[in-house]
């Protein structure tokens, strides 16, 4: 990322869904779909943010908020954008969304092969409190189940 380049953060809309969508083709193995995205955008337990960097979508980033609990749904970086810091800014965009809707308490699922994503979390105060057995279907791969109680 350049010094140039401009990174803003904002409510995911139901326009972003392409976008969104796109990215998530690149950063997962079983992705969501467009539509998916296009109805989450108005899910009223959904909070989702889009990073742009100057103007053009390179991030995503989303939780249900129920009651002063959230679940991460989904954190994902244009591939070309990854390692310069734009995912640990998203991941902290989020948490303060949902703060904003009274969330205290954080959790996800995430694969243990995926030590970036757990680097990250773990920088955010989430902890590994279990696990579930097969829980990634293209592979079998269990899923670390981490929290963060004390937002």
């Amino acid at each position: 990322m350049g010094e140039e380049a401009r990174l803003t953060f904002r409510a995911m809309t139901q326009e972003d869904a392409d976008a969104v969508a796109t990215i998530e083709e690149k950063s997962f193995a079983m992705p969501w779909k467009r539509e998916d995205f296009w109805h989450e955008a108005k899910n009223e337990l959904a909070t989702y943010i889009v990073g742009e960097l100057d103007g053009k979508i390179v991030a995503y980033a989303g939780a249900w908020v129920s009651f002063n609990q959230a679940e991460v749904m989904s954190v994902a970086v244009e591939p070309e954008y990854r390692a310069q810091g734009i995912g640990t800014i998203l991941f902290g965009e989020l948490i303060k969304a949902v703060k904003a809707r009274g969330a205290t308490a954080i959790t996800l699922e995430v694969r243990p092969s995926n030590t970036a994503a757990i680097k990250l979390y773990r920088s955010f105060g989430l902890r590994s409190v279990g696990r579930r057995k097969g829980y990634y279907l293209d592979n079998g791969e269990d899923a670390l189940i981490m929290w963060n109680t004390k937002l």
